[in-house]
């Protein structure tokens, strides 16, 4: 963040040569600008490219207000936090200006008879960008008050006459003033207060218990809101659809590649996780996406996989700490901890009821599959098939370091196999190649050439 401005005065202002610009104009000039620059307006957005990103710039270029559709977690949230980048760093403000009123142009009453008296000496204050974006979570009990204002008994205590403007508290959009509103969930707001923003978006005034004030408010009205056939708490009432200018509708990152980028981005991790098991993990929810078993209309939120990679982590960390010297790298088996942990985080049909362990179980076993297929095709597995020969099995589990893992593989002599298999996913430590490994035997269970018991924490593969 670069230094706040040292100008103080109206006049220092005037000499610097600034120049007053509408909320919408400086969002769209310094978006284009961005844009010439081949600069990314939109940082930590994947999967968004090529869809909604244009649709948004087109949208802001417009200078129109913006509602975004879409299923839980799909980033809506984050991307209009991202829109503060789009803003000056720096603006002048009329120091002590309950509205955030720009210096060249006061609009309350209060501040034009300061400005009519100060002149040039009117003071100014800098407001960061970050303080121009305004986030508010739409409950069914937010109140006209809250978004839009109300008398304040206690100034009229002070003497001040009912119908004097000065009686009044300003609520969140008016305070919100040269700046952008973010409403998200919009219909759980009520629709009388969806009717108190009517004005605000079309005619740009306030009312306030019978008050009409032709303020000029300059905000940028942004929303998020479920698609209405899923959210059954309320609707975005038709006059107010009508006045967001641009209605976008989000989506889940439609690339693998994408969806292990959220993934990566947005987990707190506290061990390492290899790619193969964020692709597992990242595979698996598409495919839960994609079940008529899953309640499609509620959607498979990206917490929902990122809740997964913060687990898997958990477990590495765990083993490391209870055998102490094993490396906190996760493995194939730490992905079964993840499936106790995710399944209230979808919704299942009315008609799965009982079976949901096992939902989640049989698609997390057909992502690993499509991982093996992905990453060991080509690979002659037949030397390591061959080395069980009825008798010989391998245990691994939560509790079985990496090193013990592979101690206990059988000898290949003269085989290349498991140098190969570690090849292919990067394995070059000891947790790392005992993961790779693990994930091969996983592969030749799932596709019948060996057997596998699981129970109390530990698989035996023979």
């Amino acid at each position: 963040m670069s230094e706040q401005p040292e100008i103080s005065t109206v006049a220092q202002l005037r000499a610097a040569g600034h120049v007053q610009k509408s909320l919408r104009e400086e969002i769209r000039d310094n978006l284009l600008a961005a844009l010439a620059a081949g600069e990314n307006p939109w940082p930590g957005l994947h999967g968004f490219d090529r869809t909604v990103i244009p649709q948004l710039e087109r949208a802001l270029i417009a200078g129109h207000d913006v509602v975004l559709l879409g299923e839980r977690g799909q980033g809506k949230t984050r991307l209009l936090r991202t829109l503060t980048g789009l803003l000056d760093e720096w603006t002048p403000v009329i120091e002590g200006s309950e509205l955030n009123e720009h210096p060249y142009e006061p609009i309350t009453a209060e501040s034009r008879a300061r400005a009519a008296i100060d002149g040039d000496r009117l003071p100014i204050a800098w407001r960061h960008r970050s303080e121009r974006y305004v986030e508010k979570l739409s409950t069914p009990d937010t109140s006209v008050a809250d978004m839009i204002g109300d008398v304040d008994p206690m100034r009229v205590a002070e003497g001040r006459r009912l119908g004097d403007p000065e009686t009044i508290h300003f609520g969140l959009v008016p305070r919100a003033n040269r700046g952008i509103v973010a409403l998200n969930e919009l219909p759980d707001l009520a629709e009388r207060i969806q009717v108190a923003l009517l004005n605000v978006m079309e005619e740009r005034d306030i009312q306030i218990r019978g008050y009409v004030l032709r303020l000029p408010l300059d905000v940028l009205v942004v929303a998020s809101a479920n698609p209405e056939d899923y959210t059954n708490r309320g609707r975005i009432i038709t006059p107010l659809k009508d006045r967001f200018g641009a209605e976008i509708r989000t989506h889940y990152p439609i690339e693998l590649d994408d969806e292990v980028a959220v993934v990566r981005q947005e987990a707190h991790l506290t061990a390492d996780v290899p790619d193969v098991i964020m692709e597992i993990l990242a595979r698996f929810t598409r495919a839960l996406r994609e079940s008529s078993e899953i309640n499609q209309a509620s959607g498979v939120s990206a917490r929902f996989a990122i809740a997964g990679a913060e687990t898997v982590a958990a477990a590495a960390r765990h083993r490391a700490t209870v055998r102490a010297g094993d490396e906190p790298v996760a493995r194939l088996v730490d992905l079964e901890t993840a499936v106790d942990v995710l399944m209230g985080k979808i919704e299942f049909e009315s008609g799965e009821e009982g079976r949901e362990r096992d939902i989640l179980e049989h698609r997390l076993r057909t992502a690993t599959a499509e991982a093996v297929r992905e990453h060991f095709r080509g690979l002659d597995f037949a030397p390591l098939v061959e080395a069980f020969d009825g008798r010989r099995t391998i245990t691994t589990g939560e509790r079985v370091t990496a090193a013990e893992f592979l101690d206990a593989l059988p000898d290949l002599s003269g085989s290349t196999l498991y140098d190969d298999v570690a090849a292919r996913l990067d394995g070059g430590s000891t947790g790392h190649r005992a993961g790779a490994i693990e994930l091969a035997l996983e592969g030749l269970y799932l596709a019948r050439k060996l057997s596998k018991e699981s129970g109390d924490g530990q698989t035996v593969y023979g």
